[in-house]
């Protein structure tokens, strides 16, 4: 437990975010937090000044400094050319673990879970949220998926080691890996792994979408739940909501160097500047950056007088109730009760309980095997056209012409599905084709030498390639999804 004030980047944000920020630190503040403050300006405003990333240099500078962030929500413009900015600060900063407590506090808090007590914990680097797109043809856009072995080790340890440190039973994997067998498939095999090194805690894995029914229709089954980026996304703001607000939800951006504390809602900038916004999500997430940056003392006091609010029936407009509710708060009259209530613990809902100076979750990235030694050999390569001439067939039997030098085509699909040869004519198809030529048996392997001179035979042939993608296997095993159909 630290007892030397710690120096915080704070964000105000946007819309609502000035609000929420000073009600946030008014109540931290008064409970003792030992803090020095580094404003820092983020957002539209930075945005509209001509920086796209919305972040100037100097922000960054206090971030490696204080390596610590509370940030107030932020609005990006509408159009297109303005990233969005938590992405960049998560993947700039190497952020790579979302955790997002989701808790009910009935009877004081409309739900209808009432013993809901869950931690989602998501990856936030990597999968979908690369970032990377393309358009490829006039009517096919792309986003490539991408899925890391360090990406998963990091996350799934992470997991399982927040559940060991918080008393945790259980550790939930969800994944779509029966139909993106490599990618979500990864994923799936590294959470069998690291589970096995952790006997005492149990685990199970469930495909997303019946995962995700079971968790809206019975949360109750659930403890800590590990999930690549984009379901941990949607999954946590849907487990926030059904706790009976989305406005109560706090959340973690955990990294090796640095860590981001805010709220999970957005900026609302339809409610801003009326003082009635709900500041719980973020005062949430200062209580985890209390814990932290070795304060736990502070975290238990300011969470504790939370609760008792709630019971109280001192509630903002988001979570208030008739016949429920004894008192609608606005945001600084809601922190005003915060602030009477410290010292006090709630009597119905359970206490606020964090470990004083214990072991902290190592956030350190150790490989957990040499994957050096793989032999990786190019077999073939998927070359993707775009043509709008004719049927699979017609392209098919011109494409063909393309073989030799050491290739031949073996497959055409569209859209994933096979189309030639033998494809049915009830497929739909779309100006995006994947072509695939694999080493004609000359040799094992095939090289630049074959791809390029294959390249300028499809070129000759008037057809339009647009980009291609090695196919490999990795100690024979093969790198790369079969056709479906094939």
């Amino acid at each position: 437990m630290t007892t030397t004030n710690t120096a915080i980047t704070v964000a105000y944000g946007d819309g609502i975010g000035p609000e929420i920020m000073d009600a946030t630190l008014r109540i931290i503040s008064a409970a003792g937090a030992r803090i020095d403050i580094e404003p820092i300006e983020i957002g539209e405003k930075v945005y509209l000044s001509g920086n796209t990333a919305g972040i100037a240099p100097e922000a960054w500078e206090s971030l490696r400094r204080t390596r610590v962030f509370l940030k107030s929500p932020i609005t990006t413009p509408q159009g297109g050319g303005f990233k969005s900015l938590n992405v960049t600060v998560r993947k700039t900063l190497g952020l790579y673990a979302n955790v997002r407590p989701c808790v009910s506090y009935h009877p004081f808090v409309d739900t209808k879970h009432p013993v809901m007590d869950m931690v989602i914990v998501r990856e936030n680097e990597e999968d979908l949220y690369a970032g990377i797109e393309h358009r490829q043809t006039r009517e096919v856009y792309q986003c490539l998926k991408l899925i890391t072995r360090p990406g998963c080790e990091k996350i799934v340890r992470y997991a399982f080691e927040y559940a060991r440190l918080n008393k945790r039973n259980k550790v939930t994997c969800f994944t779509k890996d029966n139909i993106m067998k490599m990618t979500d498939g990864l994923f799936h095999k590294v959470f069998d792994e690291i589970a096995a090194e952790y006997p005492q805690i149990e685990n199970e894995h469930w495909i997303v979408d019946i995962g995700a029914a079971k968790l809206a229709d019975t949360p109750e089954k659930f403890d800590v739940v590990v999930m690549p980026n984009l379901y941990g996304d949607i999954l946590s703001d849907v487990a926030a909501q059904i706790t009976g607000s989305v406005g109560l939800a706090g959340s973690a951006n955990i990294g090796e160097h640095v860590a981001m504390f805010e709220a999970i809602h957005g900026s609302a900038p339809d409610i801003a500047g009326q003082n009635i916004a709900n500041p719980s999500g973020l005062l949430h997430g200062a209580i985890m950056m209390l814990v932290h940056i070795g304060q736990p003392d502070v975290a238990e006091k300011v969470h504790n007088a939370w609760l008792r609010t709630i019971e109280d029936g001192v509630h903002t407009a988001d979570i208030f109730k008739e016949g429920l509710s004894k008192e609608l708060a606005g945001t600084d009259s809601f922190a005003d009760a915060v602030i009477e209530r410290l010292g006090q613990q709630p009597e119905t809902l359970n206490r606020a309980e964090y470990a004083q100076g214990g072991e902290k979750i190592m956030t350190t990235y150790v490989p957990s095997r040499d994957l050096s030694s793989i032999r990786k050999a190019t077999v073939g390569v998927d070359v993707f056209i775009e043509w709008k001439g004719g049927s699979p067939d017609d392209l098919g039997n011109r494409l063909s012409l393309a073989s030799g030098g050491g290739v031949k085509l073996q497959m055409i699909t569209n859209r994933g599905v096979k189309v030639f040869p033998g494809g049915m004519p009830e497929t739909f198809c779309t100006d995006h084709w994947r072509c695939r030529f694999i080493s004609d048996g000359s040799s094992e392997t095939i090289g630049t030498e074959e791809i390029v001179g294959l390249l300028r035979r499809i070129d000759e042939l008037g057809l339009e390639s647009i980009k291609t993608e090695n196919l490999c296997t990795f100690d024979g095993e093969i790198g790369y999804s079969l056709g479906q159909g094939q």
